[in-house]
């Protein structure tokens, strides 16, 4: 049957009919064990009593009503962001791109206020993936993002990461801002070492650019901390925030500085949808949770746990798993295999996970996951590689027989 949906995606041939903490049961009649969480989002899993419980109840109060007026809950989500983070105002949108839009606009802004209209370039680096707005994937800078959109939108320049020679090269009198993630999420789980991350705050503040962090995928305890820049020893000016925030409601936020939002005054910047009531409740319920004594130091045990496990699975599986990455509960495996089989694997073994740059399978399980749960999940890797290595086998036979 031919679908009226429009074929921007290649989605696979399952589908869910409910959600239970880290587990889908699909309309196959099959448990899966999902470690991708909507791709970072399903903070808390699915059905979180807690979170269920705050939306049907502002569910039935008022969904909707808009900025023209004030809206408590999001008064006190912002509060408690800017009590637990560097920021000193929050501006909420409905995703991670209108997010970074909000960043970038904020960057330009600043310096124009400031008397410097021409400084509207903003540096961003290889491999980074912002958004798929005509000014995000300009951001990214990723050609297959860009082809056949038109001309790229004026304003971006990328280097290579941790190149700093490189990025004072192509810093000019019309730089604004430097964007970068802490972690490139979809560019294959790649660390940015909080050297260069030092490095990058010490050239914006000797040259009066604002340092944007895309803490999307990484943030909202993701990596162990509420915010991966709190284990860099560096601070951004702004900070675009989505995914995880919501826990499955769509949401996004851009935090900044009193310094770096001062051109953001009324009428600059607005949204119909973002920060509404039903948002605003699911946030709350979600830092409710997130800001619990003890639970971001259990996601930090449980994410060092997960990668001493997935270490010795590539000690034993070397001719399919060639390295191990990341922070937190925020991992990936990059394949000897092409990682689409990798995934088609980990999939029929009944856990999913999810494909990024650099030959990466991501494995971003929801933070409430257990140590029995992360251990199920190993054994299914193991289960996918052995599939895998006998399938090369085969193959490596056929060639000796022909």
């Amino acid at each position: 049957m031919t679908s009226p949906l429009l074929p921007t995606y290649a989605r696979a041939e399952l589908s869910f009919e409910k959600g239970e903490g880290p587990w889908l049961f699909g309309r196959d009649g099959e448990r899966y064990l999902d470690f991708g969480a909507g791709i970072a989002v399903n903070a808390l899993g699915h059905a979180h009593p807690h979170l269920v419980q705050a939306l049907t109840e502002q569910a039935s109060k008022v969904w909707h009503t808009s900025n023209l007026f004030q809206i408590p809950e999001g008064e006190r989500l912002a509060k408690r962001l800017v009590e637990n983070t560097f920021a000193d105002v929050v501006f909420f949108s409905n995703s991670g791109a209108e997010a970074n839009e909000a960043a970038i606009k904020m960057a330009r802004k600043y310096h124009a206020v400031n008397g410097h209209p021409e400084r509207f370039r903003i540096v961003t680096f290889e491999g980074a993936f912002h958004g798929r707005t005509l000014a995000t994937i300009a951001a990214g800078g990723q050609a297959k993002y860009l082809e056949g959109f038109g001309p790229k939108v004026e304003g971006f320049d990328q280097v290579p990461v941790e190149d700093i020679e490189a990025l004072k090269a192509v810093i000019g009198p019309e730089t604004a801002a430097l964007m970068i993630e802490p972690i490139q999420g979809e560019g294959g789980i790649r660390t940015v070492s909080n050297a260069f991350l030092r490095e990058l705050r010490q050239l914006c503040d000797s040259q009066g650019l604002l340092l944007i962090f895309d803490e999307i995928q990484t943030g909202v305890g993701r990596t162990g901390k509420l915010f991966a820049y709190e284990w860099t020893g560096v601070t951004p000016d702004i900070m675009a925030v989505a995914k995880g925030i919501g826990g499955g409601f769509p949401m996004g936020a851009c935090l900044a500085t009193a310094e770096a939002a001062k051109g953001m005054t009324v009428g600059t910047h607005g949204t119909t949808f973002g920060g509404n009531p039903l948002a605003m409740a699911v946030g709350n319920a979600v830092l409710d949770i997130i800001l619990e004594p003890g639970f971001l130091k259990e996601v930090e045990r449980k994410g060092l746990l997960l990668k001493q496990r997935l270490a010795e699975l590539k000690d034993r599986h070397p001719g399919v798993i060639a390295d191990v990455r990341g922070h937190g509960l925020m991992m990936g495996l990059r394949s000897v295999v092409p990682n689409t089989e990798f995934i088609a694997a980990a999939r029929a073994q009944k856990l999913l996970v999810i494909g990024a740059g650099d030959n990466v399978a991501r494995l971003l399980p929801p933070l409430i996951i257990s140590d029995a749960e992360i251990g199920e999940a190993v054994n299914r890797i193991e289960a996918a590689c052995a599939v895998i290595e006998a399938g090369q086998q085969n193959a490596a036979q056929r060639g000796a027989v022909q």
